[in-house]
């Protein structure tokens, strides 16, 4: 008989405190709707409970992430089909519409293309170098890697950075001798704080700009001065937040110094073709709105081509995607879809909304924390396509026509995005960045608990948020 191997992290206790905490809420959701005059239908509340519940198993750890989203995908399908929201003859098609397969594309893509890449030893080049640039200094680096990361999201996209950056910062760890999650959390912090800034930096980025008829450069230029405040003042969190992981001692520096940084590179004619495929992706993903081509086309034509030019064997190439993150992705997809479906995501949206009553500020705001904390903790991309058509109905309101008349842009529309972006840094699956950063970790054996990334992110997305809103506002008073 085969035995059934637990995590260690599994215990009756966890399991105890977890179906408590998911009774305690789902009698929450049943009863505390009703009692502030929020009209929820039972599929709704029934929905959100299996949501909800998700993120109670989550915070407690003791089932993986991947197996829960999967199970939790399941259980919302059969809530579905016994409440008659859909017919259990396209159940397929419901799960097929669910995913979003251009983030699920963009991903896998972009995991072959940098595991590829990864082969040359490019990242301990890097590494070496950034090591030597910081001096042994903790806090230089942490700087150094963060810009670093902020600065590439916003040109390439932060699932892409982070892919590109955390071999690098554990590469730079080892060599210095030091614990490499404050660093890895800083980076993933500040390529979602970075790729705000453009269109191509985070995905709801590009729902927006296709809604709103919004240029790449039009984009920038209002999101670029906020974004820049928010990562100055995020360092003087990271200061405060990491200021135990910043006292680490580096050792190995004189071996640090005599170490010779191209040595490490190991196929210079495959990190060539690398490096050509992958600077001809993040040009097109530049200028994918003008070539009418999606993200996840150009991410997996480039490994296509990149797998033909180095004659690599698909079945190594394919060793480098990280599987169990994308399987959490469509669970998640077809998990918030679900509750999309029961119609409970456009109610919420809508209620958040109508409290602003046609005042700019308080529009503002209300959007833009409304946006940041649904998605900390659903998915920003089926939360922002449950905005956008709320954002068009509010901008031909007549309470908001005359207000929004003294702009040359609609600001609600970069409410949404500083919102659905700095959003993503308040739970470990706000972002796509996030979950590909984690699953790169654990592969080099550095895992990061759910609860701990929700102790550090929240305080610094509540915080961010604060300062890009009132910066963004700010701005509106005075600058436009």
């Amino acid at each position: 008989m085969t035995e059934i191997e637990i995590p260690s992290h599994f215990t009756i206790k966890g399991l105890a405190i977890g179906l408590t905490g998911i009774l305690a809420l789902t009698v929450m959701i049943f009863t505390l709707p009703n009692m502030i005059g929020l009209e929820l239908t039972f599929a709704m509340m029934a929905t959100l409970s299996v949501l909800m519940g998700m993120y109670v198993l989550l915070i407690t750890e003791i089932i993986h992430r991947t197996s829960l989203a999967l199970l939790g995908a399941l259980i919302i399908i059969i809530v579905l089909f016994s409440l008659g929201i859909i017919d259990p003859h396209d159940g397929v098609d419901f799960v097929i519409g669910a995913i979003d397969f251009n983030t699920i594309g963009l991903l896998l893509g972009m995991m072959l293309i940098v595991g590829i890449l990864g082969e040359t030893g490019i990242f301990q080049y890097i590494g070496i170098k950034a090591a030597k640039a910081s001096g042994g200094n903790v806090w230089k680096l942490l700087i150094l890697l963060s810009v670093i990361t902020a600065v590439g999201s916003a040109f390439l996209d932060n699932v892409t950075m982070v892919l590109l950056m955390v071999p690098v910062t554990i590469s730079v760890a080892k060599i210095l001798n030091i614990k490499p999650i404050f660093l890895i959390l800083a980076e993933i912090f500040a390529s979602n704080i970075g790729g705000a800034t453009t269109l191509i930096g985070d995905p709801p980025n590009i729902m927006i700009g296709s809604a709103a008829n919004i240029s790449f450069v039009e984009f920038a230029w209002h999101m670029t001065p906020e974004i820049i405040i928010t990562l100055l003042f995020s360092f003087v969190l990271f200061r405060i937040m990491f200021r135990k992981e910043l006292k680490q001692k580096p050792e190995n520096l004189e071996k640090l110094y005599q170490l010779d940084a191209k040595k490490e590179i190991k196929d210079m004619v495959l990190f060539k073709k690398s490096a050509i495929v992958l600077s001809a992706v993040v040009l097109m993903f530049m200028f994918h709105g003008m070539l009418g081509l999606e993200v996840a086309v150009i991410a997996l034509g480039g490994a296509a081509v990149l797998l033909v030019v180095t004659g690599k064997q698909p079945f190594i190439a394919l060793s480098h995607v990280e599987w169990p993150t994308l399987l959490f992705f469509s669970g998640l997809f077809v998990i918030v879809h679900g509750v999309e479906a029961s119609g409970a995501l456009e109610v919420l949206a809508h209620q958040a909304v109508n409290l602003t009553q046609g005042d700019l500020a308080a529009s503002v705001f209300t959007i833009v924390f409304t946006s940041a904390f649904a998605s900390a903790f659903v998915d920003n991309i089926p939360f922002t396509a449950t905005m956008i058509p709320i954002i068009e109905n509010m901008s031909a309101d007549p309470m908001f026509v005359n207000t929004l008349s003294q702009f040359d842009f609609n600001p609600l529309w970069y409410a949404l995005a500083f919102g659905a972006d700095l959003g993503g840094n308040g739970t470990l699956i706000g972002a796509s960045a996030n979950l590909v950063a984690i699953a790169v970790a654990e592969k080099f054996g550095y895992r990061i608990m759910f609860r701990e990334f929700l102790i550090k992110g929240m305080p610094l997305m509540i915080g961010t948020v604060i300062v890009a809103s009132v910066a963004f506002y700010v701005r509106l008073l005075f600058f436009s």
